[in-house]
């Protein structure tokens, strides 16, 4: 119990604050910009360009999180499966972030095919204008709710991994074991 896992830790927090500031920055910031570019063809173009940039920060951030979430949990096996509270958090976050990856993952594959629609005329990067093909309108109409799920579904990520932090304390984790006991003894009945 007095072991550090700071290095495991850092990994973890500091993946998911990057993942989700780095998420939300584009939707509000990159995103939110492009409609100001004048000219309507390059809109887009300007938006797909910056996430193009962040992209492999990003998997980095993702990356980090994942390899420091496998290590806190095995580092913390025996308490998530003995203290009560700590498995419904841990298998949410888990659940959360297998979506948030998904998330990640798809708005990255229409934010390609995006940019593979070169310069066409948008009112933004998540925008179609009258003139937008149909198939980049329906990428960028997709893009829009993305855009917004990926940092709703990490910001809980870093809310749940709070309140693991919380689960940690020591009258949390007496009276988390000791309910989990009294319920495989039969006592709490």
């Amino acid at each position: 119990m007095n072991e550090r896992h700071t290095v495991i830790r850092s990994l973890h927090d500091v993946g998911a604050a990057l993942w989700l500031g780095g998420s939300l920055m584009g939707a509000v910031g990159l995103n939110g910009a492009s409609r100001t570019v004048n000219d309507p063809d390059e809109r887009a173009q300007v938006a797909s360009a910056g996430w193009a940039k962040w992209a492999p920060v990003s998997a980095a951030a993702i990356g980090a999180h994942l390899i420091g979430g496998a290590g806190l949990l095995i580092a913390n096996r025996r308490r998530a499966s003995t203290q009560a509270g700590v498995t419904a958090n841990t298998a949410v976050k888990t659940a959360l972030t297998l979506a948030a990856v998904a998330t990640t993952a798809y708005s990255g594959l229409l934010g390609a095919r995006i940019a593979r629609g070169g310069a066409v005329p948008t009112d933004g990067a998540t925008d179609p204008s009258s003139a937008t093909p149909r198939d980049i309108a329906a990428a960028q109409r997709q893009q829009r709710i993305l855009q917004w799920a990926t940092p709703a579904l990490t910001a809980v990520i870093v809310t749940l991994g709070a309140q693991q932090g919380e689960q940690q304390r020591p009258s949390q984790m007496l009276g988390g074991i000791g309910a989990r006991l009294g319920r495989v003894t039969g006592r709490s009945r």
